[in-house]
């Protein structure tokens, strides 16, 4: 079968810059206004209704009506995934400029890829969790292991949950800024999500970003063994 025609569809959508910036604003993983997604794109608001429309027929978005208002996501995690694998493709050649997202160090330290964490934070996780052999990983997939479903549970993760939902359940996710995986699946999202709970890190506003608290920082520590510089630190 010939997929070049639907793969040379999805990259012409994507590789308009406007487009581009829209998709980017929406990796955090929440819901944004059209009037928002126009200012992350630097166009009119017209100009983005009629992008964000060629983004919703091509099930690359979603979009959501509330009153006057219309709010948009990723339409699944496989979007998400594709984009931090562009991403990842991006940084390895020097590009003529550098975006902001490429130089941002509160990026590189903690931020959230769709719903779970990446960055320096997301691969010291997976890297703490397949050194213990709670998670197994590989090019293909992954897999919680017996001990890691009990330190999981433990820390207070609902893998019952986690395997419930209609994605996969545990997987590495290259990272574009480490070069290296971290944790991405039900899995990882149920591990970011406890995360926020428990108040080891906060959202930043306007930024994909997260903060390390220093709740965090002693959480981190003691059950994961990472160490988090003060510098990268709420």
């Amino acid at each position: 079968m010939n997929n070049g025609p639907y793969i040379a569809e999805i990259a012409a959508l994507i590789g308009d810059p406007a487009r581009a910036n829209i998709l980017s604003a929406l990796m955090h993983g929440g819901s944004v206004s059209a009037g928002d997604l126009a200012f992350a794109a630097h166009v009119t608001p017209q100009t983005a209704s009629a992008h964000l429309a060629k983004l919703v027929d091509a099930l690359l978005l979603l979009c959501q009506r509330r009153g006057r208002h219309r709010y948009f996501r990723l339409a699944s995690p496989e979007v998400a995934r594709m984009l931090e694998e562009i991403m990842t493709v991006a940084v390895k050649r020097t590009p003529r400029y550098r975006p902001a997202w490429m130089r941002d160090e509160a990026l590189r330290s903690a931020r959230t890829c769709y719903d779970h964490l990446a960055g320096r934070l997301g691969v010291a996780l997976a890297e703490s969790l397949t050194a213990r052999r709670h998670v197994l990983l590989d090019e293909d997939g992954g897999a919680v292991t017996g001990e890691g479903a009990h330190f999981l549970d433990e820390l207070g993760l609902d893998l019952a949950d986690a395997q419930g939902r209609r994605r996969r359940f545990c997987r590495p996710c290259v990272d574009w800024s480490e070069r290296r995986p971290h944790l991405g699946g039900a899995v990882g999202a149920a591990l970011a999500q406890h995360c926020f709970a428990l108040g080891w890190i906060a959202r930043i506003r306007d930024s994909r970003a997260v903060a390390i608290t220093a709740a965090g920082r002693d959480g981190f520590r003691v059950h994961f063994g990472i160490e988090i510089p003060t510098a990268a630190s709420a």
